[in-house]
């Protein structure tokens, strides 16, 4: 690699030195973010914005698939809305940004910039649902939220945040339950099949479940430092929101009957997942499904007659099925190459004089930096391939290294030393009470991530307490 490509890569911090440096220099290298006047917010580039928009439109096709249709909801609740589901608003009293002027005069009642829309949906809900002919409502809308944080960190933790918040009415529990799970099972799907990350699916615990939901499911990845990410919840309401709001339908006995509710959400925090599960010292290594160009070309010796015409022609063959770029600026190749790195494309396409005449280029992959000579009338196959076999290696390569650090703890000995000594999921038993939780928690600043769906019978008694066992968990330290 050339001098200034070196430079380029030399300003990341070692993932092994400094992981939190490293992820701060790979998401302002990449041009991914640029902080901004107002504290604890981003500007979300181009670059990141794309990463977004590709998860977006899978994300939302996929919800499609089951029913669900996007609606748009104000960001201004009243206080005394809020009010109204009191383990709601205590669990997110502490995060609310408050409105309390409009224009030079004071509001009669202040208003929180949105934290989350359950208060809205409900006094929405109440108006609109009538029947039983009117449910199921299966609502989901794309928005950002504010929850006023005191540490931040890009895409992880922001105090202004893009997601989707997905709100659904039902008529009996069996059908809210149903929904919540169904949407659990495709998040986890789409994380793996689109982000190349696996998760543990799993319920939480009381101590950790949304506030105001009966039960709160999740998906739980492992980052390359060995600390859990919560990637998406699920919600199941039961029928305590309906109460609190009055959401009543007549059923078909004529009887009136309140609806169950859920709620499930995934945010931009997947990008910070997408870089601390896949990024390596260079930079960025995307998944090609949200990969915002999946093959770069590089020209090589670009001034030569002929060169850059033979690139423009390559991009616009590959264009028809792939998104494609050719970085035909003046810098050196060397800076093309590793700034082709820090971006993460999954393929680089390198050509030259040399190549043109002999029919042939070099492809580079980002995720091993395999290079391959291919013959130009076998590029676009070839492409198709890499693609399908880089997207599979990322996930199985992630699978792997989430294996290598999940342990197991049966002894409190145990569980203490693991914590200590490694980094990564540590699967324990626990007898179901809070104060355990409180106690580990207090110890080795370690939460419960989740109750595994797949429970194994680890041992008899609780890692903490010796008291008989309830429950197998994993338990992590967490962003």
């Amino acid at each position: 690699m050339a001098q200034d490509g070196k430079k380029m890569v030399e300003a990341i911090t070692s993932m092994d030195v400094d992981f939190a440096q490293w992820y701060t220099d790979v998401v302002k290298k990449a041009e991914l973010i640029d902080y901004t006047s107002v504290k604890g917010c981003m500007v979300i580039k181009p670059a990141g914005y794309a990463i977004w928009e590709l998860i977006q439109k899978q994300l939302d096709a996929r919800f499609k698939e089951t029913g669900v249709e996007n609606v748009y909801l104000p960001m201004f609740i009243p206080e005394s809305l809020l009010q109204k589901e009191k383990d709601h608003v205590e669990g997110f009293a502490p995060e609310v940004a408050w409105v309390t002027h409009g224009g030079l005069q004071p509001l009669q009642e202040r208003m929180c910039v949105r934290p989350t829309s359950e208060t809205l949906f409900c006094d929405f809900y109440k108006n609109d649902i009538h029947s039983y002919r009117d449910l199921p409502k299966v609502y989901n809308q794309w928005c950002s939220v504010v929850r006023w944080e005191k540490e931040t960190r890009p895409f992880l933790r922001s105090r202004e945040f893009l997601w989707q918040e997905g709100h659904t009415a039902h008529a009996t529990a069996e059908e809210a339950e149903a929904r919540t799970i169904q949407m659990l099972n495709l998040y986890a799907q789409f994380c793996e099949e689109v982000l190349a990350i696996p998760v543990v699916k799993g319920q939480k615990t009381d101590k950790e479940k949304f506030a105001g939901a009966v039960a709160t499911y999740t998906i739980e990845a492992l980052m390359h430092d060995g600390k859990a990410l919560q990637s998406g919840t699920s919600h199941n309401f039961g029928d305590g929101f309906a109460k609190a709001f009055g959401i009543q339908f007549a059923d078909k006995d004529n009887t009136l009957k309140y609806v169950y509710q859920t709620s499930w959400g995934m945010t931009t925090r997947l990008i910070g997942a997408i870089i601390m599960v896949h990024g390596d010292n260079e930079g960025l290594v995307l998944p090609p499904k949200v990969a915002p160009y999946q093959v770069c070309i590089v020209p090589v010796m670009q001034k030569k007659a002929g060169v850059l015409e033979k690139a423009y022609e390559l991009r616009d063959l590959l264009s028809k099925n792939f998104r494609v770029k050719v970085d035909d600026s003046d810098k050196t190749p060397g800076f093309k190459f590793a700034e082709a790195e820090m971006r993460g494309y999954p393929i680089r396409v390198e050509i030259g004089p040399r190549d043109i005449e002999e029919g042939k280029c070099m492809i580079v992959r980002r995720d091993t930096r395999e290079k391959i000579e291919c013959s130009l009338d076998a590029l676009e196959s070839t492409v198709e391939t890499l693609l399908e076999t880089i997207q599979t290696d990322m996930l199985e390569r992630a699978r792997a290294h989430r294996e290598e650090h999940t342990y197991v703890a049966t002894t409190m000995e145990e569980f203490e030393r693991l914590f200590t000594e490694k980094s990564g999921f540590v699967k324990a038993m626990w007898c179901g009470d809070q104060a355990c939780e409180d106690q580990i928690k207090e110890k080795l600043s370690v939460t419960s991530r989740c109750m595994p769906f797949e429970q194994e019978n680890l041992a008899s008694t609780c890692v903490c307490c010796g008291k008989p066992a309830k429950k197998m968990v994993y338990w992590g330290r967490a962003y």
